[in-house]
């Protein structure tokens, strides 16, 4: 059964496996319920997208309502990171709890044998286990998003595209007629879709304005509630002609701000300038709910993390801690954001990772190593 979301990704996914002589079966997954007539929901026209792509390819397609479980499993969640002045990041926990649960689980109570994506992934059996391994396109590889899934899950898991280019793969659709040869791929919110974020946020989320302030002490201006600001974010901040009087061009003070802290304590923003200032740099982090591929942690010793989607792979050093993890790095990370996802690396094998809870300064004295 493969998950057709009306994008080239899934249909390609479904085609590859029918020439590999599998039977083949769509289901699109419809996630999310009440603006369906909004401007941004793209819900309606992906399904036809989808239903368009069955028909070419000669499968039956099967129209599924997840909403309640969107909501419940994902959306909530969701909300409730962003109230606590964190950052998450929704495609982690939809992959973990619907594509990959109750997708799975409602292909398995039909009878399917394994489910399938067109994510930009690979999975290999070794030594009685299976690895999740980093897609051979590395402009597309989607394997930080899918680093919480588990053994039975990666069993009876496909991703056909894994192994190829993008470029190849709207080769492939173009090759055999398929309508969605060229539809852009989709961003935004997993499953809620294109919108503007924090017109969207607003509706679901409390906020007080509160002022916005340097290192120094400075209020600088207003914010429209902490919530909406992320580490690091630069636009939409509001000041960004605001330097000294009277600085000298060339320097610092000319340059623009970034969010670098949020006290929640005093509903306060707190920005720096320059895109390499201290307080934007962190030397270490440390990560809580961790998940491993494997069912168990690796050891301890020295891998690679991403802490942010795209982000090159960067060398630290793994210690286990109470329920988690904890990362030293080899060079300042940039912006590494409370809410989002560290996930280790040993080479091409993701092995799991862990949801931020705090990062170090870079200039911050390490700890003993006891672990």
């Amino acid at each position: 059964m493969v998950g057709l979301s009306g994008g080239v990704d899934s249909a390609v996914s479904a085609h590859l496996l029918q020439r590999a002589g599998h039977e083949v079966i769509g289901l699109f997954m419809k996630n999310w319920e009440g603006d369906d007539n909004d401007a941004y929901c793209s819900a309606n026209a992906d399904f036809v997208d989808a239903a368009a792509v069955a028909d070419v390819l000669g499968i039956e397609i099967e129209f599924v309502n997840f909403a309640a479980e969107y909501r419940e499993r994902v959306f909530a969640e969701f909300l409730r990171e962003y109230q606590a002045g964190r950052t998450p990041n929704p495609d982690v926990l939809c992959n973990a709890e619907i594509k990959f649960k109750a997708f799975l689980d409602h292909a398995m109570r039909l009878g399917a044998d394994a489910i399938a994506t067109g994510h930009y992934a690979r999975v290999r059996q070794r030594d009685g286990r299976f690895e999740l391994l980093k897609g051979l396109d590395p402009l597309k590889d989607q394997s930080y998003f899918l680093h919480r899934l588990n053994q039975a899950q990666l069993s009876r898991t496909r991703f056909p595209v894994g192994e190829l280019p993008k470029t190849e793969v709207r080769r492939i659709a173009a090759e055999i007629g398929l309508p969605n040869a060229q539809k852009k791929d989709s961003t935004g919110i997993c499953f809620i879709g294109e919108r503007p974020f924090r017109e969207f946020l607003n509706r679901y989320l409390q906020h007080e304005p509160g002022p916005i302030r340097d290192e120094r002490g400075r209020t600088l201006g207003r914010h429209v509630g902490l919530s909406f600001y992320t580490l690091g974010q630069r636009q939409g901040l509001g000041i960004g002609g605001m330097k000294e009087r009277g600085a000298a061009r060339g320097g610092n003070a000319h340059e623009p701000w970034y969010v670098a802290g949020k006290d929640l304590e005093c509903n306060v923003l707190r920005v720096v300038q320059g895109h390499e200032h201290a307080a934007l740099q962190s030397r270490a982090l440390v990560a809580d709910d961790a998940s491993w591929v494997a069912g168990a942690p690796p050891v301890p010793g020295s891998y690679a993390a991403k802490t942010r989607y795209r982000q090159a792979d960067a060398a630290c050093a793994l210690q286990r801690v109470d329920g988690g993890l904890r990362l030293d790095f080899d060079a300042p990370q940039w912006a590494v954001t409370p809410g989002q996802s560290a996930v280790l690396y040993d080479g091409e094998v993701c092995l799991g990772g862990g949801v931020i809870a705090h990062a170090e300064a870079w200039g911050a004295a390490a700890p003993s190593k006891s672990h």
